[in-house]
């Protein structure tokens, strides 16, 4: 009897410890670095995938719902607070990245347009609809695509490799993620890596503000949509009419801007100095710094 009832008790007791040991380990892997990442991914993805083409406000909509699963995945998964995403001083953030998303695509445009590259006529459509329409789909696309690269990837990979190494791998990402659009190639991809991943990655490491980053990026695309140009070989409804001409080195060819050297001199240019200031004010992590 002694032998018989101790056995169930030991069996039973050995299946609980078997399950806390196999809950524990599932914990650490969610809350280690990579584990957040790939569940913020997977959510915010999700929600991207679904809400980027809907009608009316529905970017609007999942670019919101995105915000919120991010923080729930960080509050639960990674048990840390959230400040790049913090309402106060949001508003001046965006402005201060719209006015450089602004000057960049506008300096970079007209340098190709006095080249010989672009010219424009006006198409035509209704100014509001065009206007309305590209800022709906540029708000959903610049915050779910913020919320993935810098907020979740760059500072996941940040805590374990450091700044430098995140900013690259991020960038590369970045490239690589655009190869399935409309007339990309090697060398498109490359550009995007080189001044969209750097660009918006040293922004986002000089202010520690996603709206800064969301700011630069949703004015960038939606000037450029606006001006008609393709953004990253979408070629968009603006409210004028581009000619392209001359070699694709200068225009960026049916790719769009992304792909003319003009705003990739541009990038480096303003990145290099958003990663000295980063630098100095202690944005830049080691490996070491970032796990703390």
């Amino acid at each position: 009897m002694d032998t018989t009832s101790v056995t169930p008790h030991d069996t039973g007791s050995g299946l609980d410890e078997d399950r806390e040991g196999r809950g524990s380990r599932l914990g650490r892997i969610v809350r280690s670095p990579l584990g957040w990442m790939l569940t913020g991914t997977v959510g915010v993805g999700l929600l991207s995938g679904l809400t980027a083409t809907g009608p009316g406000p529905v970017p609007v909509l999942g670019a919101a719902a995105a915000v919120a699963v991010y923080r729930l995945v960080m509050h639960r998964a990674a048990h840390r607070s959230t400040p790049e995403i913090a309402w106060r001083g949001a508003g001046r953030a965006a402005l201060l990245g719209g006015g450089i998303g602004l000057a960049f695509v506008l300096v970079s445009t007209i340098l190709i347009t006095v080249c010989g590259g672009y010219s424009f006529s006006w198409a035509g459509h209704g100014f509001l609809s065009v206007v309305l329409a590209a800022v709906v789909v540029q708000i959903g696309a610049s915050v779910t695509e913020e919320l993935l690269f810098r907020a979740l990837a760059l500072q996941a990979l940040e805590q374990l490799w450091g700044s430098r190494a995140a900013i690259v791998i991020t960038s590369l990402f970045f490239g690589v993620a655009h190869l399935g659009a409309p007339g990309a190639n090697g060398w498109s991809a490359v550009a995007i890596a080189l001044e969209a991943g750097l660009l918006l990655g040293a922004a986002f490491l000089w202010r520690r503000s996603i709206w800064f980053v969301v700011g630069l990026h949703f004015v960038w695309n939606t000037t450029e949509q606006l001006l008609g140009i393709p953004v990253s070989g979408h070629a968009p409804e603006g409210l004028f009419t581009v000619g392209i001409h001359g070699p694709a080195i200068l225009t960026g060819g049916n790719f769009g801007l992304e792909a003319s050297i003009a705003p990739i001199l541009m990038a480096v240019a303003l990145a290099v100095p958003m990663l000295v200031l980063a630098h100095r004010n202690g944005g830049i992590k080691t490996r070491r710094r970032a796990g703390h």
